[in-house]
């Protein structure tokens, strides 16, 4: 086999692989199973700011699983996350209002199949950002989640699509 159709074999695999990542930023993260080959089993916490609601920025830890698998990024992480947002500065919106739910990242957590995703609620009655944490499989998701929510400060009131 020729080296340019090799390469044009392998090119599809290398855009689903850069589908769908979300743009975060590793906090920090614990070792949790000592692998002899390959990176170790580990929880890591990364943060996502909201992009269209300045001043807030989610907290998500999540499972990463490590040796050769892992290392190549052919393994599938548990659909196990935990999720906690903050305001973290001034709280502005963009010029468009939000709509009532909307996923704001998916990042994917196996080869093709499973997406860890964040979606924004908003509690118009609280004046309230409700961020869910969950993983979906294409065939069966998982029912694990978690949730957070960041009220506003007095007088901010959430721009919402009617």
């Amino acid at each position: 086999m020729k080296k340019s159709t090799l390469l044009l074999a392998f090119i599809p695999t290398l855009l689903v692989c850069a589908c769908g990542l979300a743009s975060s930023e590793e906090i920090g993260a614990v070792d949790t199973v000592f692998k002899l080959i390959g990176p170790d089993h580990k929880i890591v916490v990364e943060a996502y700011d909201d992009p269209k609601v300045g001043g807030v920025t989610c907290y998500v830890s999540r499972a990463k699983t490590g040796g050769l698998k892992g290392a190549f990024g052919l393994a599938e992480d548990k659909a196990e996350a935990s999720i906690a947002c903050r305001q973290t500065g001034p709280i502005h919106f963009g010029e468009k209002p939000l709509d009532k739910q909307e996923e704001m990242f998916s990042e994917r957590i196996s080869f093709v199949f499973k997406k860890l995703r964040v979606v924004r609620m908003v509690d118009s009655k609280r004046n309230t950002l409700v961020y869910l944490t969950y993983s979906d499989r294409v065939i069966e998701g998982s029912p694990q989640n978690s949730v957070t929510a960041v009220a506003m400060p007095a007088g901010t009131v959430i721009p919402v699509k009617p």
